[in-house]
C-alpha cells in the first residue's frame, strides 16, 4: 500500500492511511480560509474529522483526526443509544470542535450514519452532539452515504473503468457501481464489522463454527445484491476506509500480499484468528489494537463479498465518505457563488417531480408567490432556508399520486422517506413538516413552529397554496405582505376581495388558524 502524507499536494496522494498528530498540522491563517472545507464522519465504529483545501480543482489535506468511539456498540436491545459509547462520542466531538476553531460553519458539514439511523432516541443524542460540536449534525440515508463514498473515491482515484466500490462500516456495508465520476447504483446493507462481531464473537473468542455462522448471516443480508452487483457489471473492485484499509495493512505488514485483498489472503487472516483462539491473543503485525474487537466480523463480511461476488482482488481506495462530503459541500457553495454551477438537490427535486407526476406549472406558481412572500417575512434569510421553501413548493403535491384526499399527509410521508440524493434525513424531515403544514390546522406542526425561520417558511407556503388554489393565473397582483411589530399584515389590492371572494374567505380562515398560535400573528386589511 503506497505511503501517503498529511500534506500531499496531489489529489491522488491526499488520503493517508493513518491520522497524523493534530500538532503536526498547523491551522491555516485567517487569510487562507478561502477554499478550506471540513467534514466530520460520525460512524458506527470511528469518528473522523478531515480538513482540506480546494484550489484550482486540486485537493490538499490540511489535517485528519480519527477516534475509535465504537458508537454502534452502545445500542441496546430496544435500539436506544446511551451509556459509555454516547459519552465517548460527545467527548470526541468536543475535541473536534477545538480543532475547527476559526473555520466558518458554512464551510464544514457533520454527517452521521447507520447507528444514528437506527437509534430510537437519536434526536435526544443529536441535540447533545450539536451542542458539543457547536454545529448541526445531519443524519444521512444509506444510499446517500454510498453516493458520497463514491464521490470521494472517484475524485481522489479517477478512472474510466466500471468499478465496484465497497465500504464496510461498523453497522452497515455500502456497495456502489460507477463509471468515472458517476455512481450508477448505490446501496446500503445493514451489516457491519461492529454489529457482526457483537452477534457472533461477543466474548472475543474465535472458532470455525462462529466464522461460518457469521458468513451465513452476512450472506443473508447481502443476497439481494447478488445480481445488481454481479461480476459482469464491473472491471475493478476498490475497498474504501475502515475494514478494507485495516485488512489491507495487515496483509501487507505480514508479507501476504502488497495490500491487495484476495480470497487467499482472507483465508490466511481467518486461520490466524483461529490459531490465536481469541482477539486478546491475536498478535499480528499491522493490526491496530482498536481493530481487534471488530476484525472477526469485518473478515467474515469481506470473505462473503469476495466469494459471493467473484472479487479476486480488492484494492484499497484513496477516497472515503469524509472526502465525498467535502466535495459535495464544495459543489453546494459553488452553486451559491455562480449561477453556472448546479446544486444536486435541484436535480433530485426535478426527478421527484417527474417520478410522482407533479403538476409542475402549479408548483411553479406556488414557488413564485411563496418566495415573494417569504422575502417580506424574512428579508435577511440565508440562502438555504430560501431553497428549502422552493423545494417544498416544488413537491408539496407529490402525494397526489397516492390520493387526492389528504394529499399533504402523503406528500409529507413520501418526502420524509424517499431516497433523495443530496439531502440529509434531517432536511427531508423538515421539508416533510413544511408540506404537512401546507393546509389545515397548525397543531400537527406545533413543535416546529417554535422556530421563527420555520414559521416564516410555513406561512409563506400556506399563503401561496391558498392564493394559487384555483390553479391558474392570479390575474392581478396578489396581496402584499408587511412585517411590523404587530406581526404580519396582508394588504390586498383595491377591489381584490370583491374580485376573488373565495380567496378572501380562505385568507380570513387563515388568519383564524394563526391566531391560535403565538409563533406568528397574521392580520389582513380588507381591500
Amino acid at each position: 500500500m503506497p505511503s501517503r502524507t498529511a500534506n500531499a499536494t496531489s489529489a491522488a496522494a491526499s488520503t493517508p492511511a493513518a491520522a497524523p498528530p493534530a500538532a503536526e498540522a498547523a491551522p491555516p491563517t485567517a487569510a487562507n480560509w478561502r477554499g478550506v472545507r471540513a467534514a466530520i464522519d460520525i460512524g458506527s465504529n470511528s469518528f473522523r474529522l478531515e480538513i482540506g483545501q480546494l484550489r484550482g480543482g486540486r485537493y490538499r489535506r490540511i489535517d485528519y483526526l480519527k477516534d475509535t468511539v465504537r458508537l454502534g456498540a452502545g445500542l441496546d436491545d430496544q435500539g436506544r443509544l446511551g451509556g459509555e459509547a454516547a459519552e465517548r462520542g460527545l467527548a470526541c466531538l468536543r475535541r473536534f470542535r477545538e480543532r475547527l476553531t476559526g473555520i466558518p460553519g458554512s464551510q464544514f458539514r457533520a454527517v452521521a450514519t447507520q447507528t444514528l439511523r437506527e437509534a430510537t432516541n437519536r434526536n435526544a443524542f443529536l441535540l447533545q452532539a450539536a451542542e458539543a460540536l457547536g454545529h448541526p449534525i445531519e443524519v444521512i440515508s444509506g444510499r446517500e452515504e454510498a453516493r458520497l463514498i463514491y464521490k470521494g473515491v472517484a475524485r481522489l482515484q479517477p478512472s474510466d473503468q466500471p468499478r465496484l466500490v465497497i465500504d464496510i462500516g461498523g453497522r452497515s456495508t455500502e456497495m456502489i457501481l460507477g463509471v468515472g465520476p458517476l455512481a450508477l447504483r448505490a446501496e446500503s446493507f445493514r451489516i457491519g464489522s461492529v454489529s457482526l462481531s457483537m452477534a457472533h464473537f461477543p466474548d472475543g473468542r474465535y472458532s470455525a463454527e462462529r466464522f461460518q455462522a457469521a458468513q451465513v448471516a452476512a450472506g443473508a443480508e447481502l443476497e439481494e445484491a447478488l445480481e445488481p452487483f454481479a461480476r459482469q457489471h464491473w472491471l475493478e473492485a476498490l475497498g474504501s476506509s475502515g475494514t478494507a484499509g485495516a485488512v489491507s495493512q495487515l496483509l501487507a505488514a505480514n508479507g501476504v500480499s502488497d495490500g491487495t485483498i484476495t480470497p487467499d489472503g482472507l483465508r490466511w487472516c481467518i486461520q490466524a484468528c483461529l490459531r490465536a483462539g481469541s482477539q486478546d491473543r491475536l498478535d499480528l503485525a499491522g493490526l491496530k489494537p482498536e481493530r481487534r474487537a471488530v476484525i472477526g466480523g469485518g473478515l467474515a463480511i469481506l470473505y462473503t463479498l469476495a466469494t459471493h461476488f467473484g472479487i479476486e482482488a480488492l484494492r484499497p481506495a484513496r477516497g472515503a465518505l469524509r472526502q465525498g462530503v467535502i466535495f459535495d459541500l464544495e459543489e453546494r457553495l459553488a452553486a451559491e457563488r455562480t449561477p453556472e454551477h448546479h446544486d444536486l438537490r435541484d436535480d433530485t427535486v426535478a426527478e421527484l417531480q417527474q417520478r410522482f407526476q407533479v403538476d409542475v406549472a402549479q408548483a411553479h406558481r406556488v414557488q413564485q408567490v411563496a418566495r415573494a412572500l417569504h422575502e417580506r417575512l424574512a428579508p435577511r434569510a440565508a440562502l438555504e432556508p430560501q431553497r428549502e421553501l422552493g423545494w417544498a413548493c416544488a413537491l408539496h403535491e407529490m402525494g397526489m399520486m397516492v390520493s387526492h384526499h389528504d394529499h399533504h399527509r402523503h406528500s409529507a410521508y413520501l418526502l420524509g422517506h424517499v431516497d433523495a440524493a443530496g439531502f440529509s434525513q434531517n432536511q427531508q424531515r423538515r421539508l416533510g413538516e413544511l408540506v404537512l403544514g401546507q393546509r389545515g390546522g397548525l397543531r400537527k406542526v406545533e413543535a416546529a413552529l417554535a422556530e421563527p425561520a420555520f414559521a416564516a417558511q410555513l406561512l409563506a407556503l400556506r399563503l401561496a397554496v391558498l392564493l394559487c388554489h384555483a390553479r391558474g393565473s392570479l390575474g392581478v397582483l396578489p396581496p402584499t405582505l408587511v412585517l411590523d411589530a404587530r406581526g404580519a399584515r396582508l394588504i390586498p389590492p383595491e377591489g381584490w376581495a370583491t374580485q376573488f371572494p373565495r380567496s378572501a374567505y380562505l385568507l380570513r380562515e387563515e388568519v383564524k388558524a394563526w391566531s391560535r398560535h403565538p409563533a406568528l400573528k397574521l392580520q389582513i386589511a380588507e381591500g
